[in-house]
């Protein structure tokens, strides 16, 4: 899992179910990751340790309320229908009174509001729903890819505060200068949302590359010919620390994601609200690259180091053309944008759009086109075929340029699957594209901001306002 690193001062971000990269990690002393070991048996005495150092504290009547408080949060936020404070009594078994004061908490921090009473044929008062806040807090998803830099702030209810996109081209381009213009873009995008009355809890940056454990730190993005950055210090100038106006700016916290994750995560939210159930699906994006996400439960599974999903580097063919990660046959040189406009005897700039329109025309251009797409059809659906064999997936979802294609790339991959996933005949495959909604520019600023917001989520304690001390 890939947390988002606290910062002084600030609660630690804690992954779960409304928007995570990976399941919860397993927490030592001190908040160290432990791995275990069943050789390790002191036998020695050992004196108690603090309680906040206990590696499994024991409930005390602080941790008890908090414990209730993030509770009652999780139900309000992942219900299908808005709960009243007498459903969340019936959901949880605390008392009327018990569920009344911790919701006038969460009303008190902004975390959740009162909608209008509904009238029902019993008797008693009427039912006042509960549902996220508007416009209160908000969480601020920033990306930079090869083709644009984004930025978009997102309040608890989902509804876009603010957001710019800036199209350009930044293949092998200088970190130093580009996330700096990043930095700008995304200050005067959370300063419109402050202006609109709206706090930014925190900030994570998209980055279509391999990021460290700690999500503070760009590995590699070979398609910006970016390697070991320190981009949070170059795109805030500093990083957050104690500066108040680059905590204004950005949050109590920066971290950097792996772009298709993020993205991956956008889509496995919206999903859930068209079919109304938890989303299962192996999500795939192309943009210069070929980039990949496995959503189980809606869950984005990152792995145990957030490397999980490179799919563009698995080898299709080992003899094929050499990848620009310095391997040969890798997917990208056959489905990778770059790759599928040099089949289709085309030179960049070509939108997916424009291709499936060509792909339609009965001409000479047409056919060189849909040839193309086939070709790439056939690579995905091997690449996907290794994958689903693995995963025990059976949705695939065909994100960034793939998505407008989808209908041109779905019968020569699902032919692959068929022939290819053991399962196949027990099993059935649906290879979908996501709604219109997702065919807009950069899903992972969407899917950033929804990480940063599981700040609050997770910990809603920290943002109730402190009660005044009895004179």
């Amino acid at each position: 899992m890939t947390d988002i690193a606290p910062t002084s001062g600030f609660p630690g971000v804690i992954s779960g179910p409304l928007a995570r990269l990976g399941r919860r990690a397993q927490r030592g002393v001190n908040g160290h990751q432990q791995a275990p070991d069943a050789d390790h048996f002191p036998p020695q005495r050992r004196e108690r340790p603090p309680h906040h150092q206990a590696l499994r504290p024991g409930a005390r009547q602080e941790t008890l309320r908090e414990s209730n408080l993030l509770l009652i949060t999780d139900e309000i936020f992942s219900a299908a229908e808005p709960l009243s404070r007498a459903d969340l009594s019936i959901r949880t078994g605390m008392t009327r009174s018990t569920v009344s004061r911790l919701v006038d908490d969460l009303l008190a921090a902004g975390i959740v509001r009162e909608g209008s009473p509904i009238v029902g044929g019993t008797r008693g008062r009427p039912a006042v729903p509960l549902l996220p806040a508007r416009r209160t807090l908000s969480g601020l998803g920033v990306e930079i890819n090869v083709e644009f830099m984004a930025a978009r702030v997102l309040d608890l209810t989902g509804a876009v505060l603010a957001e710019e996109i800036i199209d350009g081209d930044f293949r092998s381009s200088d970190p130093t200068e580009v996330l700096p213009q990043v930095g700008e873009m995304a200050r005067r995008v959370s300063r419109t949302a402050r202006e609109a009355g709206s706090t930014v809890v925190g900030t994570v940056l998209a980055l279509p590359g391999l990021v460290s454990t700690g999500g503070d730190h760009l590995l590699l993005a070979p398609n910006l010919g970016w390697r070991d950055l320190d981009a949070i210090a170059l795109m805030t100038g500093a990083g957050v620390g104690e500066d108040s106006e680059i905590r204004q700016d950005f949050g109590g916290f920066v971290a950097v994601a792996n772009e298709a994750k993020l993205a991956a995560l956008s889509i496995a939210q919206e999903l859930t609200a068209v079919d109304r159930e938890e989303q299962t699906f192996l999500y795939v994006s192309a943009r210069l690259g070929v980039g990949a996400a496995a959503v189980v439960d809606g869950v984005v599974d990152a792995g145990p180091r957030g490397w999980a999903g490179e799919i563009g580097h698995i080898t299709v063919q080992p003899e094929g053309p050499q990848c620009g990660c310095g391997a040969h046959g890798c997917l990208e040189v056959y489905a990778g944008k770059r790759a599928l406009l040099a089949n289709a005897g085309l030179q960049p700039p070509v939108s997916a759009r424009t291709l499936s329109e060509m792909a339609e025309q009965d001409d000479d251009a047409g056919a060189q086109v849909r040839a193309a797409l086939d070709k790439a059809g056939w690579a995905l659906g091997i690449a996907l075929s290794g994958a689903l064999n693995v995963l025990d997936i059976r949705d695939v979802v065909l994100g960034g340029e793939f998505g407008p294609l989808a209908d041109h790339l779905r019968p020569r991959i699902e032919t692959e699957l068929g022939d290819r996933v053991l399962a196949a005949q027990w099993s059935g495959f649906r290879v979908r594209e996501p709604g219109e909604w997702e065919h807009n520019a950069a899903p992972a600023t969407t899917g950033g901001a929804l990480r940063a917001l599981r700040a609050v989520v997770d910990a809603p304690q920290f943002w109730v306002p402190e009660e005044e001390p009895a004179e």
